[in-house]
């Protein structure tokens, strides 16, 4: 059986990070790996989860399954984090949450679900979008193509090209849609152009896949999920898929969540018996604990609120070092304007220099990045922003 395989392409981000690993200069950058770094270059545990590990390590006395819903408490808090207390489609029980193993489960889950609704639909991501997207939903067999989105000559949105590009997306398509933050380009839409994305949604009928991988790393919590309650409002039908990697940084502990929404709650009923089909026929049950600490701190209001200013200091600290990158070049001499990475948002942002000058990087000054050019923004510090931008006039 084995014989008959040919080996596929390793991940190019992994293997820059194997690259990186083994590079013997001290002056070494890595650009690379989307987690969140503090300025020593290390990605810690929150105090606050420390805390709910504790409280859970104490209070636990079972390991027996959870359900292929995952925890009850879990999913409410985070459809009420996501969607907000009041919002009118939770008050008329038209949505349903699942607990899933990380953001990538969640859409993993909303892939077989799509191909359960509609066969045929065809799903619509942005370009660029994260690299994952494609993979995920041609593996459940579901047709992907791209509409519009980042122009890389002017670093900005290709806003028109989009909405003419939604404009002619079938009503038993679905769109992907990030809700902040974008990965990879940092350019998220403002909520003028929310707006506008979201009339041709209703105008056309199709349904509406949020990616919501990282809620409260753009401007914060309510903010980042202006397009989510929004969209909520306005259309029949919507799923969204959300992560607790970042905002609580629980990266190994692989704790997301799908939450579909329905015309009403009957449907909504009959939607999440189908998710729950899906479930079974992929990994029969999610774990527990990164559910448990993430239920432990938004259940807490002092917990909830300490969770709330560590994660201000973590966008703090990203926006900050986006601004502080373009005050280094600028020093440097570098006349190209990079003032658009200071404008963007979340963890990535593309310098929009050639696959060569990214390998000039690499080779010449242990700087690692993709090939695109896009960046890890936390993977900046105060201790190697002058050598990185000092590296960058030089290759420019």
């Amino acid at each position: 059986m084995f014989e008959q395989l040919k080996a596929l392409p390793s991940d190019p981000i992994l293997g820059l990070l194997t690259q990186y690993r083994n590079d013997p200069q001290a002056n070494k950058v890595d650009l690379g790996v989307g987690v969140y770094k503090d300025p020593q270059g290390h990605t810690p545990i929150l105090d606050c989860v420390k805390i709910a590990e504790q409280q859970r390590t104490a209070t636990e006395d079972t390991k027996v399954y959870i359900g292929p819903t995952g925890s009850a408490q879990f999913n409410q808090l985070i459809t009420e984090l996501a969607f907000g207390t009041q919002h009118s489609a939770l008050l008329a029980n038209r949505i349903r949450t699942i607990s899933t193993p990380g953001g990538t489960g969640a859409l993993r889950v909303a892939a077989d679900f799509i191909k359960r609704c509609k066969p045929n639909a065809v799903i619509w991501v942005s370009d660029p979008t994260w690299a994952n997207h494609t993979g995920l939903f041609e593996a459940a067999g579901i047709t992907v193509k791209t509409y519009p989105y980042y122009d890389y000559d002017t670093k900005s949105l290709k806003f028109e090209q989009m909405l003419q590009a939604l404009s002619q997306v079938s009503k038993d398509d679905v769109v992907l849609l990030h809700a902040c933050c974008h990965n990879p380009s940092g350019m998220d839409l403002t909520t003028e152009q929310w707006d506008q994305v979201i009339a041709i949604t209703t105008k056309q009928g199709f349904t509406p896949l949020i990616d919501m991988a990282y809620q409260g790393f753009g401007q914060g919590i309510d903010e980042d999920a202006y397009g989510v309650r929004k969209m909520a409002e306005a259309v029949e039908n919507m799923i969204l898929c959300s992560s607790c990697s970042k905002n609580f940084g629980l990266y190994r502990e692989r704790i997301g969540a799908c939450s579909i929404l329905g015309l009403n709650a009957a449907q909504a009923d009959i939607a999440f018996s189908v998710l729950l089909y899906v479930v079974r026929c992929i990994y029969s049950m999610p774990p527990a604990h990164g559910a448990a600490i993430v239920e432990t701190i938004l259940s807490d209001q002092k917990l909830k609120q300490q969770w709330l200013d560590e994660l201000a200091i973590m966008r703090n600290r990203i926006n900050g070092n986006r601004q502080m990158l373009v005050n280094k070049l600028i020093e440097n001499g570098v006349e190209q304007d990079f003032s658009f990475i200071a404008n963007q948002k979340g963890m990535f942002s593309f310098l929009g220099i050639s696959p060569e000058q990214v390998a000039a990087l690499k080779q010449q000054h242990s700087i690692y990045m993709v090939d695109s050019s896009r960046i890890s923004i936390a993977g900046i510090s105060e201790t190697n922003v002058d050598y990185l931008a000092k590296s960058i006039a030089t290759i420019l």
